[in-house]
């Protein structure tokens, strides 16, 4: 169901939605009371608002004022007024820049909670914005929550899709993009429309892109320091002695106060104890030129401390250790309950018995150095990613490579078989990014590490097709750097990345691939081996892909015969070539070959696999486009008939072969000349691509398109003109200005006499 359709109905717990990892708050179900749409979704996993969070009414911006409807607002860290604070934040930058902990975060959430809940928004999405794969895999779930389908085509397209919408609807919307790094991430990618606002979070302003309002966010000031630890430690007043002194000390640097207060409050000591302690600790971490690091350079090393005294035996220091390799927005919890993770722990020497994982996170939590959010199945594990680049910084060589390694087979573990989409595989393939990204060559130990594969194959299933590119081509080029371009993991590599370049739409890159792949199993399989056989076909279905169907028939060809040598006629992979072959034949303009070699597979098959098997579904409608190609539209009519009858039956009304078929079905009949049934059967199709893959999607508007030519010949010339307008309106609002299928929709446009 589209946007807008959903927009109108009452739906408001339609499939797909979701609170950011909770249920909808009563805002939401009492939407129609309210006066509010009924239809309101909630997309993406924020972070849970802290118990303790200062809403900084002095020293924050002021969001509600900078964001109106159609604007676009970023959260950076203000380092002038940081330095301006106190005498910790005058010294030269630390190794890992603490300052960048501001709670810019903490202020989005809060944000968006308030326009939430007072009914200023519809739709709320929540990115962690860290990558260009994570901003297009929000894209496709925000579509999916919002229109209760699942995603029919890849990540690049739906997020194309939804974008398209924001900028048209009425709908007042908010979507954050949390922790944007490079503004290049966001080409193509950023949402606008005029009852939008977008509200980007960043550690760099010249990561924000051009024209986005930059709204810096420094230290508390003092009133707010102190009005956030006296909130913190509000448990024991005694607890508080000295804290206007230790504010000062600490500069009121947001971070430096969440781990200090965390330690008083843990420890049961006082703000005078606290600050004796970390002025000692500040003396000994100056450095030689005597300029005193920034307080949270300090703090987090007595939170560290702390965390280990509460975990005996080290387990809390190992975990912290995993964790600093992982992406901190989004670490499954489960990845630390595995029993790759409880070895890596047990090098600590934790008691015999205990659950190791779950003393250490609780006293990293106790201590402030991470939290855990149990909103989510499974929970959420967050860390800042200031303190992981510290840790990985301080951590002895030897322990990194234990670390990486533990890390990979802890998130190789954690991977849910069968993988859904969504949380957590999301999380985990960001784990994997940033593994990558830390811990270089220390996953090709002996070979590629396991994970690496696994990644990609998820990139796959979530059809995120120019991220799942980079991911394969990274590991092809770094295996054959270091094993060498025989090697079985570079082979298999190769391979993926020439089906990922063919799932992209990049035809000449995979033959180019697949050719490759083929060449070096002959070399290694002599060329009768079953693997070089299917290597060739698969060359043969790049090259009919990539529009060389001449070049196809030359290789399909010869693979043919050699399938029917090696396995048998009747068997499937026999009959797959046949098909691939068909197809190239088709697509050639050899018609007769093409239908006679379908009417023999589809004989094969029907009497191998049986008359409705899937298989058997797509060649017998093969065999009916074949008919059509030759001018036999009544052959083709009855044919395709069959196999609408047989999905129907078998698949259901809405599976999208089932409305493929149908679409062909019509396009038949207005080939034989009979409009009416062709009228009647292409509306069925347009209606069932609206549903299924919404109304933006290519697909649909090419059955748009068709159908709007359809009118015309029956005489409809204002609905023709009017749905093939709109088509193309919607076209320009997705696609690129030049591509084909605007220019062919324009063309069409202008037969129908409108220029």
């Amino acid at each position: 169901m589209s946007f807008s359709t959903r927009l109108t109905g009452v739906d408001a717990a339609a499939p797909g939605q979701r609170a950011m990892g909770n249920a909808l708050p009563p805002a939401a179900l009492a939407g129609a009371a309210s006066g509010r749409p009924s239809w309101l979704v909630r997309s993406g996993m924020a972070p849970v608002l802290a118990d303790d969070f200062n809403a900084r009414l002095e020293t924050a911006p002021d969001l509600a004022a900078a964001l109106p409807a159609g604007a676009a607002a970023a959260l950076v860290p203000d380092r002038a007024a940081a330095r301006a604070a106190g005498p910790g934040l005058t010294a030269v930058p630390d190794a890992q820049d603490w300052l960048r902990s501001s709670g810019k975060t903490q202020l989005a959430v809060a944000f968006a909670e308030s326009l939430w809940q007072s009914g200023g928004v519809d739709l709320l999405v929540w990115i962690e914005a860290t990558s260009r794969a994570s901003v297009l895999a929000g894209y496709a779930a925000a579509t999916a929550d919002a229109t209760g389908r699942s995603q029919a085509g890849s990540c690049e397209s739906e997020a194309a899709q939804f974008l398209s919408w924001l900028g048209e609807t009425s709908c007042p919307w908010l979507v954050v993009l949390d922790d944007v790094a490079d503004p290049a991430e966001l080409d193509g990618l950023w949402p606008a429309g005029p009852t939008g606002r977008v509200l980007v979070t960043s550690n760099d302003a010249a990561a924000v892109p051009g024209g986005v309002l930059v709204l810096p966010v420094g230290p508390f000031n003092s009133r707010e320091a102190l009005s956030y630890l006296m909130g913190r430690l509000s448990a024991d007043p005694s607890q508080r002695l000295g804290a206007v002194e230790l504010i000062s000390e600490l500069g009121s640097e947001p971070a430096a106060l969440a781990q200090a207060s965390a330690v008083i409050a843990s420890y049961g000591m006082s703000c005078h104890d606290y600050r004796d302690y970390f002025i000692r600790r500040r003396d000994q971490l100056t450095v030689p030129s005597g300029a005193p690091p920034s307080a949270a350079a300090v703090t987090w090393t007595l939170s560290f401390e702390h965390a280990d005294q509460l975990a005996a035996g080290g387990s809390a220091k190992l975990l912290l250790a995993v964790a600093a390799l992982l992406d901190g927005h989004s670490i499954p919890r489960t990845v630390f309950a595995t029993p790759a993770a409880g070895d890596f722990l047990a090098g600590g020497e934790a008691p015999a018995g205990r659950e190791r994982d779950g003393v250490a996170l609780a006293a990293l939590e106790r201590a402030g150095l991470l939290t855990v959010e149990p909103a989510t199945t499974p929970p959420t594990v967050r860390i800042s990613p200031v303190l992981q680049a510290t840790l990985w910084a301080a951590m002895p060589e030897g322990m990194r490579e234990r670390a990486a390694r533990s890390a990979a087979d802890a998130l190789l573990q954690a991977w849910p078989e069968p993988e859904l989409p969504g949380w957590p595989a999301s999380g985990l393939r960001s784990c994997v990014a940033t593994l990558r990204q830390i811990a270089g060559d220390l996953l090709w130990d002996g070979g590629c590490h396991p994970l690496l594969i696994r990644a990609g194959e998820s990139l796959d299933r979530a059809r995120l097709t120019q991220a799942a590119v980079d991911h394969w081509h990274d590991l092809a080029a770094t295996s054959d750097r270091l094993l060498g371009a025989g090697h079985p993991d570079t082979v298999l590599a190769c391979q993926r990345l020439a089906d990922a370049y063919l799932a992209a739409g990049r035809g000449d890159d995979s033959v180019r691939w697949f050719q490759r792949v083929l060449d070096g199993q002959i070399q290694m399989l002599g060329p009768d081996h079953h693997d070089v056989i299917e290597a060739r076909r698969r060359l043969g279905h790049a090259l009919a892909a990539a529009l060389q169907p001449d070049d196809a028939i030359a290789v399909l060809e010869r693979v043919v015969p050699d399938f029917e040598r090696a396995c048998g006629p009747g068997h499937a992979d026999t009959l797959g070539a046949r098909d691939e072959l068909a197809a190239a034949y088709l697509a050639a303009g050899r018609h007769s070959d093409a239908t006679t070699l379908y009417q023999r597979t589809l004989a094969d098959r029907e009497r191998a696999q049986g008359a409705r098997h899937p298989q058997t579904m797509v060649t017998r409608q093969s065999l009916a486009d074949s008919y059509r190609a030759s001018g036999r539209s009544r052959e083709a009519v009855s044919v395709y008939k069959r196999v609408v009858a047989d999905r129907e039956r078998v698949l259901g009304p809405d599976h999208l072969g089932t409305i493929m078929a149908r679409n062909s079905l019509g396009a038949a009949y207005q080939q034989m000349g009979k409009t009416a049934a062709a009228e009647q059967v292409c509306e069925q199709a347009r209606a069932g691509f609206e549903r299924v893959l919404g109304p933006r999607h290519p697909d649909t508007l090419r059955s748009r398109a068709e159908l709007a030519r359809l009118y015309y010949r029956l005489g409809r010339y204002g609905d023709a003109r009017v749905l093939l307008r709109d088509t193309v309106n919607r076209l320009e609002r997705t696609l690129p200005e030049d591509d084909p299928l605007i220019t062919e929709l324009r063309e069409s446009l202008a037969d129908i006499g409108e220029e």
